[in-house]
């Protein structure tokens, strides 16, 4: 009588485990809001208070604002995928006039595999114990520095 029980509660348990996981990030669109904003028409303030503080802001020219968005699922224990993003760029003037509006989706989103542990670099190849051990003797050796004979540090 235990025995069915437990079967279907360790089911219960195995199958949970397989359920996808939804996740939002970012900000939480409000279709009429974003719509709301027009080129000419509004300002930094507008915008502000129409749309709220941006994900994160320009550095460079005018300092265009972004609005990021985005819904991912995953399974278990599988790296999350994007469903849908939508990327928001707000541009203004000098004046802080809305001069345009962009919108993109997921087709900008970027996947970056690691090639390795370690970033592959140029030139020659050391072992960990030339690494560990190779400065030994390095310090006051001729030429590292110090008072050279002849040179500029010689009255």
């Amino acid at each position: 009588m235990r025995q069915p029980i437990l079967i279907a509660a360790l089911a219960g348990i195995v199958l949970a485990g397989c359920t996808p996981l939804r996740s939002h990030q970012g900000y939480v669109v409000d279709a009429d809001l974003v719509n709301s904003i027009q080129p000419g028409v509004d300002n930094r303030d507008s915008v502000l208070a129409t749309l709220g503080h941006p994900t994160f802001a320009a550095q460079f020219n005018q300092g265009d604002w972004y609005y990021i968005s985005r819904d991912s699922r995953n399974l278990a224990y599988n790296l999350p995928k994007v469903k849908d993003q939508l990327t928001m760029q707000i541009s203004f003037d000098r004046n802080g006039t809305v001069t345009a509006v962009r919108r993109s989706g997921k087709e900008q989103v970027a996947s970056i595999t690691p090639m390795k542990k370690t970033t592959p670099t140029l030139g020659r190849k050391r072992s960990f114990f030339s690494d560990l051990f190779g400065n030994i003797g390095a310090v006051g050796a001729a030429g590292m520095g110090g008072p050279t004979p002849g040179g500029r540090d010689t009255p």
